[in-house]
């Protein structure tokens, strides 16, 4: 089938190459996922910038690179279990089923949950789980994690994410105001957790009981 987008979504790998993404499994993820099949089709015209694109419900996709470096930075394999907080329209989903084992996708807002089921199924996406619930306390049920990634931005670390990293695990969350944040990582060694920052960053607000006060998830 000829790929209408196979020239945008180039550019689009050598852009992130451009801004320092070396890990070839994790551009190779990115070529292998089409970001236009994950949105609406009002902003199919942008679906290989990057930059952030909204998808409904106040939210975004977020900036291609930025999801590139948090992969990059988690340095994910594919033994690794990993929890995804923020689904969104799937598609930094089904780029993470690409490089772990087995990935498990929080979303508070049941109609973006819907849809990005309803896209990884299409794409016989099989390695995903995906619920409908407070990302800020997580999924215990799964746990523990190698790798907790966090696409939306809390006031402070919550505490039963940090509870739900394995031995050796890794974290990334925004942490800090509404308009500002730090991309910090966090590693579990030896029961003990190290923090780094990675590079400043600005996301929405992480919503839930351990994040910012607002609305209840939509179950």
């Amino acid at each position: 089938m000829n790929d209408r987008f196979a020239g945008q979504r180039r550019a689009l790998i050598n852009t992130m190459q451009e801004r320092g993404i070396r890990d070839l499994n994790v551009l190779r993820a990115f070529d292998a996922v089409h970001r236009h099949e994950f949105l609406p089709a009002s902003v199919l015209h942008r679906a290989y910038e990057d930059a952030p694109v909204p998808i409904g419900f106040g939210q975004t996709a977020s900036q291609p690179s930025l999801q590139a470096l948090y992969m990059q930075v988690l340095n994910l394999k594919p033994s690794d279990r990993v929890l995804e907080i923020g689904t969104g329209c799937g598609f930094q989903t089904a780029v993470l089923a690409q490089l772990a084992d087995r990935v498990y996708s929080v979303e508070r807002i049941r109609d973006l949950a819907v849809r990005a089921r309803e896209r990884l199924d299409a794409l016989r996406v099989s390695n995903v789980a995906v619920l409908v619930g407070d990302g800020t306390i997580g999924w215990s049920k799964f746990a523990p994690y190698d790798a907790i990634l966090v696409a939306a931005a809390a006031p402070d670390v919550p505490g039963p994410l940090l509870d739900q990293m394995a031995e050796g695990g890794r974290l990334l969350i925004p942490v800090g105001g509404r308009d500002m944040q730090r991309l910090v990582c966090i590693r579990r060694a030896d029961g003990r957790y190290t923090e780094e920052e990675v590079t400043a960053c600005t996301f929405v607000p992480l919503l839930g009981r351990f994040g910012w006060e607002g609305e209840a998830p939509r179950a």
